[in-house]
């Protein structure tokens, strides 16, 4: 076992490196406790979805809870996630500047080790599930099966982009699930609208490790785009908007969602403008910038679900 004190090159001087006992490093780096974007980027098609189906339903005395519940799944099982991940890729980490430092490729932990959390992590997010309706339950259990084969598609296709973005995007159908029991064209076109933005700025993350990618054999958008990506996020990105205000508008959302969904874009269309795809630092900060463009449509979601609830 290698000392488990040492850092992972792409994440450094945070929270993990500084406060958390030497033993759970590893673990905590795993799970990208250390980096949550990650997790907040799982999150947010859970909270737009929430929002949006209690606006529908015009009652949201229940949203708040469900918010708290969907902020604690989605770490818990991005965290198990990256747990998944990183064991079937820990023979490509090691290959990878970026990443050959994390735990499992470092040798901080055995894959056991890696395994037995991993389990932790998606009891957590089980107990979490059993909160909501059955059909609720039997729609979070169905996503298992897009996350465990994701880590794979790198391997054999050069859209493994798409099938992240099945995986992120599965919260824009359960805030429907939780809200009425089912699963309505609302949710779907919203689903699909979460998919563009996901292959928009998972592509900007990948081009962190297009080089290395070539040399190992890995695919990915960001090697197939190349010196096409701008054109390729102007289109993915478009296909988002367009596609979450189809969702709006089928969902007859009101004024509040429509200025969300305007910020939202405004931000996507920043992203695009400032991208170079040659600055891996560049990338990085674009891609965790997702956060707040997520966030601003929240807020848009969030103050039209209030609005149509005070005026029903």
């Amino acid at each position: 076992m290698s000392d488990t004190s040492a850092r992972v090159a792409d994440s450094t001087g945070n929270w993990v490196d500084t406060r958390a006992p030497q033993w759970a490093r590893p673990y905590l780096r795993l799970s990208r406790f250390d980096r949550p974007i990650g997790s907040w980027l799982l999150l947010m098609p859970c909270w737009w979805s929430a929002a949006l189906a209690s606006g529908m339903a015009h009652d949201v005395r229940g949203l708040p809870l469900t918010i708290v519940l969907f902020f604690i799944g989605a770490f818990a099982m991005r965290g198990a996630g990256c747990a998944w991940n990183d064991i079937t890729d820990r023979d490509l980490d090691d290959k990878v500047e970026r990443t050959r430092s994390r735990p499992l490729p470092a040798g901080q932990i055995t894959v056991t080790q890696a395994l037995a959390f991993l389990v932790a992590l998606a009891l957590l997010g089980f107990v979490v599930l059993l909160q909501f309706n059955r059909f609720a339950v039997m729609t979070g259990i169905a996503s298992l099966l897009v996350v465990a084969i994701y880590p794979f598609m790198k391997r054999v296709t050069w859209w493994p982009q798409v099938f992240l973005g099945l995986a992120f995007s599965w919260g824009a159908l359960m805030g429907f699930a939780v809200t009425f029991g089912r699963i309505d064209v609302t949710a779907l076109v919203l689903y699909a609208g979460s998919i563009a933005w996901v292959i928009g700025y998972d592509t900007i993350y990948a081009h962190q490790d297009a080089e290395d990618d070539a040399l190992i054999g890995v695919k990915s958008t960001a090697r197939l785009f190349g010196a096409h990506t701008h054109q390729a996020l102007i289109l993915f990105y478009g296909v988002a908007v367009m596609l979450i205000g189809v969702a709006l508008a089928s969902g007859d959302a009101r004024w509040p969602a429509w200025l969300g969904l305007a910020a939202f874009a405004a931000h996507l269309a920043w992203q695009v403008m400032r991208l170079r795809i040659d600055d891996p630092e560049l990338c990085l900060r674009l891609f965790k910038s997702n956060k707040y463009a997520g966030l601003l449509l929240f807020a848009g979601l969030l103050a039209d679900a209030a609005m149509r609830a005070q005026l029903s």
